[in-house]
């Protein structure tokens, strides 16, 4: 079972990765010719607003409740019965996304003024995110069937498509900054046009997969339908459980906006960064294990789920958390090797340096939502995250409050990464006090063999890198290899610390309980046995 759900991850992994490879370069050319101007924060706002529904309604609320649905009908019923559902789907979903788009686009002046209510002081800075916003607002109606496209083929097991197709996006966002931006009255905008041409191109791409399953239908408008219902019923609650993290980073930006400039692009360019472990990693596993959980789901194969979750837990522990503590050590000779040229100064770097080193240290956690969230939404339960959400969110507007005086837009990240380890915490006490999850034997000795991994990685990280001044002085080519070198190191360090502790790598990735205690039994064989030996917990 694992081994084909490693498998998927690395596929989704690995073509997350081409995009967020793709997603630096784009952000390297975003860097260099705008900088953290006006025009800057103006075009991360008019992003950010669509992004943020993409991320809460598309990829979050959307997918979340129709896969599980999906996959159930894919399990119980026939290909034709799938097919039909598609097509009622397609059809209200598109007329929904239609008039959300027209809306959008209308309200443009009054969204500008509700998230980035600072700009308002601005006319110019304001009057240049409303034109933007107009432009990119319709990407959410295209990414939106690119997502229910997407849905379709992760429930078939075909995760490479819908993982590489950000990669047009970015191609899109570089072709605007290079080709098309010199052309225009405010060169910014031919980022815009980027965006909205890469939301086309993502659709259009999974079209002919889709077609070769025999499942490329034409919509049918039926909100009647008893099926089309349920998927609307249980996406109401996971429009927001599923996106707690986009609204504090929305709400983070509300409150930038008000702060010198150049903060939005600050708290920008540090969440890019982390979005790359967090998308190479956590949303890979996110992905690919919500199909199998609701298919063990409709099986009634409580073991079976059990176990998926534990193997998603244990990877994040072992990649998810180094993964962190890398992040953090290493971010200003990243920002320095990947954003300091042409119109990002050194300030631009040591500013992005505070908050990502915040947003760093919470990136277990928010891989840890990835991965919880979908025990709820696979079992169909769309409320418990929901109420945990509002918890996590209010917390994450307390502590914004506290924190951003004190810490400016560094605290905002702080305030972010706070929140989302209360979310992870409240998810993950709230699966196993109903009994869906039940940690297998081995949790103790394996966290501790992990820590002293983490601990020698950490160590060695801090000592080697240096002054980040020192970054700062040497070539790109100088920053680069020595960047290439201490990831490396760092790697290498890590994992021959796992090693010698008796950590057993290869059987944590396929799922077989990875280590052999001194003087004790095979955790591979602790893993066939039987739901009583569950109840021993952590430790």
């Amino acid at each position: 079972m694992s081994k084909g759900l490693l498998r998927s991850t690395f596929t989704v992994g690995g073509m997350t990765l081409i995009s967020r490879i793709m997603g630096f370069l784009r952000d390297m050319i975003v860097a260099r010719y705008f900088g953290a101007s006006n025009g800057a924060d103006a075009f991360f706002v008019a992003f950010r607003i669509p992004n943020f529904l993409r991320r809460m309604f598309a990829e979050g609320s959307f997918s979340q409740a129709f896969v599980p649905v999906l996959a159930e009908h894919k399990t119980l019923y026939g290909h034709e019965e799938v097919c039909a559902l598609i097509g009622r789907v397609a059809g209200v979903l598109g007329l929904v996304v239609i008039g959300i788009t027209i809306l959008g686009v209308l309200a443009a002046p009054f969204l500008v003024m509700v998230f980035a209510p600072g700009f308002t002081s601005e006319p110019v800075r304001y009057g240049l995110t409303v034109e933007m916003l107009h432009i990119t607002f319709p990407y959410l109606a295209f990414i939106s069937l690119a997502a229910l496209a997407g849905g379709i083929l992760n429930t078939y097991g075909r995760f490479g498509v819908p993982a590489f197709t950000p990669v047009f996006l970015n191609l899109a966002m570089i072709a605007g900054a290079l080709l098309l931006a010199p052309h225009l009255e405010h060169p910014v905008t031919g980022l815009a046009w980027g965006v909205l041409l890469g939301g086309a191109l993502q659709l259009m791409v999974q079209l002919p997969s889709v077609y070769r399953l025999g499942l490329l239908t034409w919509p049918r408008f039926d909100p009647n339908d008893v099926t089309v219902r349920k998927i609307l019923r249980l996406m109401v609650p996971t429009l927001f459980g599923s996106s707690v993290a986009q609204v504090n980073l929305l709400f983070d930006t509300l409150i930038a906006s008000f702060l010198v400039t150049g903060s939005v692009s600050w708290l920008y360019y540090s969440d890019r960064l982390l979005e790359f472990p967090l998308g190479v990693f956590g949303i890979a596993i996110a992905t690919v294990i919500l199909p199998k959980l609701s298919a063990d789901n409709a099986l009634r194969d409580a073991e079976g789920f059990t176990r998926t979750l534990d193997w998603a837990l244990r990877l994040v522990v072992l990649i998810g958390v180094p993964a962190g503590l890398a992040l953090a050590l290493l971010g200003g000779p990243l920002l320095t090797t990947l954003f300091q040229y042409g119109e990002f100064a050194s300030n631009d770097t040591q500013m992005a340096a505070r908050s990502l080193m915040a947003f760093a240290v919470g990136l277990p956690a928010f891989i840890l939502i990835k991965v919880l969230v979908p025990g709820f939404y696979s079992r169909q339960d769309t409320k418990t995250p929901v109420r945990i959400g509002i918890t996590a969110m209010l917390s994450n507007m307390v502590l914004n409050v506290l924190l951003v005086f004190p810490l400016a837009h560094a605290g905002l990240a702080l305030a972010t990464t706070l929140s989302a380890y209360l979310n992870a915490g409240l998810l993950y006490r709230s699966l196993q006090r109903a009994g869906v999850y039940v940690p297998l034997p081995g949790w103790r000795d394996y966290l501790l063999r992990a820590a002293l991994a983490n601990l020698a990685m950490g160590a060695v990280l801090w000592w080697g890198t240096g002054n980040l001044g020192d970054w700062m002085a040497w070539s790109v080519w100088v920053r680069g290899l020595h960047l290439l070198f201490w990831i490396v190191v760092g790697i290498g360090i890590y994992f021959a610390t796992l090693t010698l502790s008796g950590v057993r790598v290869r059987a944590i990735l396929v799922g077989r309980h990875h280590m052999v205690p001194e003087g004790g039994v095979s955790e591979g064989a602790s893993g066939d046995q039987g739901p009583s030996e569950k109840n021993k917990g952590l430790g």
